[in-house]
């Protein structure tokens, strides 16, 4: 009985798309790896080499044992020889190459977040109690005062947000004003 408790569980959980959305994006992942690698390894840092002075970066390397007195003209040649080698250009590629990822996710997401299609505002703050209400109101359900209604195609969302948050501003400052007073005498 535990064990079909088990797979009902891990059913639900395989079909919400969370975990579809996740194994999705595991997998781009994995594929992006190699474009990006390439792109570093292969695009990027030859030309920053050239700046440098012809260094390969994938073959900055420091040997700490092994082959005292010796130079190596490639890491592979170290490692070769039995030598212990310190890889600091292989690292530096790793850097470039998550930090290049990294600015590649970041537009990827600040695009798909502006495609996103902005919902319009279904409340608004009472002019008298500035409790939130839906848009269609025509009565505050906190205070009982009577509002009109706001069509719904006229709503802007900022501008309802920014009328919403001075409306509440300006209640805030006068019961501050009145605190002060009241706190004086």
């Amino acid at each position: 009985m535990a064990k079909s408790n088990l797979f009902k569980e891990f059913r639900s959980f395989i079909e919400r798309g969370s975990a579809i959305d996740m194994a999705v994006g595991i997998i781009v992942g994995s594929v992006m790896t190699s474009v990006v690698n390439s792109l570093v390894k292969d695009i990027i840092m030859p030309p920053i080499g050239l700046l440098i002075g012809g260094v390969d970066f994938s073959q900055l390397f420091i040997v700490l044992a092994g082959g005292k007195g010796q130079h190596f003209p490639t890491v592979e040649a170290a490692q070769a020889a039995g030598a212990t080698t310190m890889n600091i250009g292989v690292f530096m590629n790793s850097v470039v190459s998550f930090l290049i990822t990294m600015f590649a996710i970041f537009l990827f997401v600040r695009t798909v977040n502006k495609m996103r299609s902005k919902k319009p505002a279904t409340t608004r703050a009472c002019p008298y109690c500035t409790s939130a209400i839906n848009i269609a109101a025509t009565k505050c359900p906190y205070c009982c005062s009577a509002v009109k209604p706001v069509a719904q195609e006229a709503v802007d969302t900022d501008s309802d947000l920014k009328k919403s948050l001075k409306d509440l501003t300006k209640k805030a400052t006068g019961q501050i004003s009145k605190i002060k007073k009241i706190s004086k005498r």
